[in-house]
């Protein structure tokens, strides 16, 4: 490599706003699929991240020693790459400060962000981001938590923009269930399933609203479940279709069998890869000014419009390799992907 600048430091004058999350998000709220998840974390690699689901998986009215018993498995030594998040309860729910406080003093420091399910507008998001702010605090945090949301009311798509624009926002992800339930059943069953949530125009629309607000923020925009887990068939379609028609970059699972197919149906193929990396190097050793690249028999003029493109392709390659099966050549990962420390 001719010239020593990152990529990333040459191609965004403004800095580089690309989500840097694993394109899996695996939920669990039961305490033996919990530990489960963050074993198999251990044994992949962080190519997913573990959500800890203190909405959904908790006992209604034991949210609280779910509460403890989520901080817990996250300083434990089953978090090995730090990459575990918490859901919590809504924020007007009684039990979200008690969570809060059963959490941030002992698991604050190690948690990769928290997750705030069913905003009704923006007044709810950033009451919760306040109230987790001034839980931090209290708990001498030094750095805030990053946050993600859940859209899954009508409000909060009317203010996906002001969500994805929101400072303390990371993420947003499509709640399907509960979006298409708050339609009184004007909108069918079939919706909610794997091939009728992509036919939908309601249903449809609201997934590239959510996409667009958050492309537009530089924020991770996370597609919505599949709720036929046995139909890997079905859960590799879907992965593929919120991926390269709909933008997502991300994608939630709900049962261990799914992150490898999200996973795969999210990584690039061997041939994009192959192409990115000899662009890339070839834009270096022009410094960056533009190329002739010759590909499928074709010359090809390339600048930094396009390395830009590349450079995400690469990145989401360094996404989405599992241990011990990386996409990228050991000497790209080093330059470009140092591996980064995790918190003790």
């Amino acid at each position: 490599m001719t010239s020593p600048r990152h990529p990333s430091e040459v191609l965004f004058e403004e800095g580089d706003l690309s989500a840097t999350l694993p394109v899996c998000d695996h939920y669990c709220g039961v305490e033996a699929r919990m530990r489960k998840s963050l074993q198999l974390q251990a044994e992949l690699g962080p190519v997913f991240d573990v959500t800890l689901d203190g909405e959904d998986g908790a006992p209604v009215g034991g949210e609280v020693e779910h509460a403890q018993l989520m901080a817990e498995l996250v300083v434990s030594p089953l978090n090995q790459h730090g990459r575990v998040g918490v859901r919590l309860v809504p924020v007007e729910h009684p039990a979200f400060e008690p969570m809060l406080e059963a959490l941030l003093p002992t698991a604050g420091k190690r948690l990769a962000y928290l997750m705030v399910p069913k905003p009704r507008h923006l007044a709810d998001l950033d009451r919760a981001a306040c109230l987790i702010d001034a839980a931090a605090q209290r708990a001498g945090l030094l750095h805030p938590i990053p946050l993600h949301a859940l859209i899954e009311t009508h409000g909060a798509l009317q203010a996906v923009q002001q969500m994805a624009a929101h400072p303390r926002i990371e993420s947003l992800s499509f709640g399907l269930m509960d979006f298409v339930s708050a339609h009184r059943g004007a909108i069918p069953q079939s919706a909610m399933g794997a091939k009728g949530q992509f036919r939908h125009p309601l249903v449809l629309r609201a997934k590239l609203e959510i996409a667009a607000a958050c492309h537009a923020h530089g924020k991770t925009p996370s597609h919505c479940v599949v709720t036929e887990f046995k139909d890997s068939g079905a859960l590799q379609a879907a992965a593929e279709q919120a991926c390269r028609e709909l933008g997502y970059t991300r994608m939630w699972s709900i049962h261990p069998d799914q992150i490898r197919p999200i996973v795969d149906a999210f990584a690039p193929s061997t041939a994009e890869v192959d192409q990115a990396i000899e662009i890339i190097l070839a834009a270096q050793a022009a410094d960056w000014a533009p190329i002739r690249h010759r590909h499928l028999g074709r010359d090809q003029l390339h600048d930094r419009a396009s390395y830009r493109y590349f450079w995400h392709v690469l990145q989401r390659a360094h996404r989405t390799s599992f241990a011990g099966g990386a996409q990228l050549p050991t000497e790209v990962a080093q330059a470009w992907f140092p591996a980064p420390a995790v918190t003790p």
